[in-house]
This record gives structure tokens, C-alpha cells and sequence, in this order.
């Protein structure tokens, strides 16, 4: 008999491929829309930024949802309404109609929080970095298989059917009704967690006081931060690279365009399973790799990461520079590589530190995450760059601040306590009502 925890990590990784898939099947269809509305490139940046606006909230708000009622109900309500706006969305007569149902079709993106806590709450500590890696890995890779990919591949150009004579209405419509029919059998077929006692744990939920308390300890803000510059990155490049790879070079063909921009997102997908799976041999073989950070194995590997990001992306401008679109692409390769790696690292951290609220910290780290996808397309395409190559140099600089901040919180003596030390909120609602609420010894 298939053990149950395979079956759920199968459902939560089928959710997430799809969303992604959903959530950036704007970005090979960029030309066309463009055609259609009279956009420019600039507009097409606003564009790729608003599509991520509703994510950060929507993955803040939906964490300590799917703590509290379990991923096969959140996770059957949001397929469902993200596929009825992708539905909208292919019919909509209008850009303004357009707009408003891909921003809510959009929220496909906080799946990634949903599957998070139900892969934190089927696996054991020893083995969850792979286990998230493998989830995430292969979800995020939707946006390269299958929006870049395989969409541009099914729905080319002069694709028509019985309904649509536009290609990117036929791939929003037939992608919504597939979330539908997903979101029904994920209700149906998934199970919260693996057992009871994990159930009741991740059911409590937290109030707000609790959710400031866990949003600003030192862990969570850090986390948060370098999930801006992983993740975020993705985000934005994934919703970008098509139209760099297009105006940058003049490559006008939507299929090889849309190619070379899955290279990027196939590497920041399949290899994060890796990233997760190394940061636990780390930290089962006590593995220093950063003499600063002595002991704190799964930090060592998370900052190391974060430092290649940063030196890939200057290498992704110098690449750009040559005017060689084929270095360009093997140097964004290798910003997906890093990416893939930091996420993975990050994510394994994540449940490891917060086991009981797995839900509300990935929301939490996953929302503000998110905020880069917004930010970083802004200055990729900013009208004051020379050029479209500077902007991954500029994006670059902004990170190494974040940088700054995961040194200090990586160093031993405050990484130990990261998860009760912070900013601003000293107490632990938690801890005071646990001890309110403790019987006495009368």
C-alpha cells in the first residue's frame, strides 16, 4: 500500500507545478498582449509587477488559514477561485476587465505556502529540506516546463479552436479549468496531516498578537529578507526574461524566446530539491563550510548561497554587455542555480525552526518573499538604466544589504535564540497564556 505522506507530497506538488503554470502563463504571451492593448515595454514591466501585487497578502493571510482548517480545504478553495479569474480572464473584452482577473488569477502563487505546511506536516525533521525541496522544486518548475515551455509549444502563434482565434486566451481558459478540476480532487482526496496530534498542534492557529511575536523574531525576519532576494528574484525574472531575451537581443520568435527563459526557470526549479537535500547533510553531518558562522550548519549553506545569487547577477549584467545572447543565458542559468539553492536552504529552515506554526511562518516568509517579484521587474526596466542589461547589476547592489543582516543574525550567538529574540514585540503571547492557563498546584 502507497504510505499516505507520498500521496499528499504528490497532490501539494501537482498544485504548485499548476499554479506556477498559472501564475506566470502572462509572461510568454507578453508580445501578443502587448499587440492586442497598444503596451510598451515599460507598461509590460508595470504589467509583469501588478500580476505578483495580490501574492505577498494573499500567502501572509492564507499561512495560519491552512494552519488553522488544514491544506485540503485552503487549497481546494483557492484552485477553484483561481481558476474561475483565469477563466474571466481569457474571455475579458477589455484591458481593464484583463487586468483585475489576472491579478486575482494571480494568487495561484500563494499554493506554495499551502503546500509548505502540508509537506511540514506529513514528513520528519531529518528529511525535510529534500521533502520541501522536492515540493517546491518541482512546482516552481511549472514556470519553466510549463509556462515557458510547453504553453508557447501547445498555443503558438496562429493557434485558434472552436472558442478562441488568440492563442494566450485559449492557455488561460484551458489552464483555469484545470485548476478547478484539481482544487476538487485535492478536497477530496488529501489529508491534513499525519497524524492527530500534528493536526491538533498546527489547529490551534494563532492570534494576532502571536502572528507579531513569530513575524518579528530575528529567524523570521532574516529568513524573510533573503527570501526577497531568492525567491523575488525568480518571481521577477521568471516574468521578465521573456521580454529581456526579446528586446535585449531582437529575438522576436515567441518559441525560442520563451526557450531561453525557461533555462533559467527549469535550473531555479529541479535543482532546489538539491539545495534543500544539502543544507540536511549539513546539518546531520555538522558540516562548517563558513569558520564566521561556527555550529550553525544550515545557516553556513543558506548564507553561502545568498552570496552567489548576489555575484551571479553582476555576472548576468557583464554577460549581457557582450551583446552574445548565448552567454546571456548560461549566465542566467546560472542566477536560477543560486536561486534554486538559496530557496531550498531556506525552506529547509523554515519548519525546522517553527515546527509547530510551519504554515504561518512560510506565509510569512513567502509573502514578504514575494515582494521582490514586484520590486526587481521595476528596475529591471527602469527608463533611467542605459540599458536593459545594467538592471540585474542595480538589483544586485540592493542586495547587499540583505546580505549584511543574515551575517549578523547567522552568527552563532544570536542564530541559537533567533526563534525567541527580535524586534519590537518582547512577549510571547503563547507563553503567557500557557502559563495562564496551567493548572496550579492547590
Amino acid at each position: 500500500m502507497i504510505d499516505r505522506k507520498w500521496v499528499n507530497l504528490l497532490l501539494a506538488t501537482a498544485m504548485f507545478n499548476l499554479g506556477f503554470v498559472i501564475w506566470f502563463s502572462f509572461a510568454p504571451f507578453t508580445g501578443e498582449i502587448a499587440n492586442e492593448y497598444g503596451l510598451s515595454v515599460a507598461q509590460l514591466g508595470l504589467v509583469s509587477s501588478a500580476a505578483v501585487i495580490a501574492v505577498p497578502l494573499g500567502r501572509i493571510i492564507i499561512g495560519p488559514l491552512t494552519d488553522r482548517f488544514g491544506a485540503p480545504v485552503t487549497a481546494g478553495f483557492t484552485l477553484v477561485i483561481v481558476g474561475i479569474f483565469s477563466i474571466v480572464s481569457a474571455f475579458a473584452p477589455n484591458y481593464e476587465i484583463f487586468t483585475v482577473s489576472r491579478v486575482i488569477a494571480s494568487l495561484a502563487g500563494i499554493t506554495f505556502v499551502i503546500g509548505i505546511q502540508h509537506v511540514a506536516q506529513w514528513f520528519e525533521a531529518e528529511n525535510l529540506g529534500l521533502a520541501e525541496g522536492i515540493f517546491a522544486g518541482v512546482g516552481n518548475a511549472g514556470a519553466g516546463l510549463g509556462a515557458y515551455f510547453t504553453l508557447p509549444r501547445i498555443f503558438g502563434d496562429g493557434y485558434s479552436d472552436a472558442l478562441f482565434a488568440s492563442n494566450w486566451r485559449a492557455a488561460f481558459c484551458y489552464t483555469g479549468v484545470l485548476a478547478i478540476v484539481l482544487g476538487i480532487v485535492y478536497f477530496v482526496v488529501g489529508d491534513a496531516a499525519k497524524t492527530e496530534e500534528r493536526r491538533q498542534a498546527a489547529k490551534q492557529g494563532v492570534s494576532l498578537q502571536q502572528w507579531l511575536y513569530i513575524a518579528t523574531r530575528h529567524g523570521a525576519v532574516v529568513l524573510s529578507a533573503a527570501y526577497i532576494m531568492t525567491f523575488g528574484l525568480e518571481v521577477a525574472m521568471n516574468g521578465w526574461l521573456g521580454t529581456y531575451y526579446r528586446e535585449g537581443f531582437g529575438q522576436g520568435d515567441l518559441v525560442i524566446a520563451a526557450t531561453f527563459a525557461a533555462t533559467f526557470s527549469i535550473a531555479a526549479g529541479l535543482l532546489r530539491p538539491l539545495g534543500g537535500y544539502i543544507s540536511d547533510v549539513m546539518a546531520r553531518n555538522e558540516k562548517d563550510i563558513l569558520p564566521w558562522f561556527e555550529g550553525r550548519y544550515r545557516e553556513q549553506w543558506t548564507f553561502a548561497t545568498m552570496a552567489f545569487v548576489v555575484l551571479a547577477l553582476f555576472g548576468m549584467t557583464a554577460a549581457g554587455l557582450t551583446g552574445n545572447i548565448y552567454i546571456a543565458v548560461f549566465a542566467g542559468f546560472l542566477v536560477g542555480v543560486g536561486c534554486a539553492f538559496s530557496e531550498g536552504a531556506i525552506f529547509a529552515q523554515v519548519p525546522a525552526m517553527f515546527p509547530d506554526n510551519s504554515g504561518t511562518v512560510a506565509g510569512i516568509v513567502g509573502g514578504i518573499g514575494t515582494v521582490g517579484g514586484s520590486v526587481y521587474p521595476l528596475l529591471f526596466a527602469a527608463p533611467f538604466l542605459p540599458n536593459l542589461h545594467m538592471g540585474y547589476a542595480v538589483v544586485a547592489l540592493t542586495m547587499i544589504q540583505i546580505l549584511a543582516l543574515t551575517a549578523w543574525v547567522f552568527q552563532p550567538g544570536i542564530a541559537e535564540n533567533a526563534t525567541e529574540d527580535g524586534w519590537f514585540v518582547s512577549e510571547n503571547p503563547a507563553a503567557t497564556s500557557s502559563t495562564v492557563n496551567a493548572p496550579s498546584d492547590d
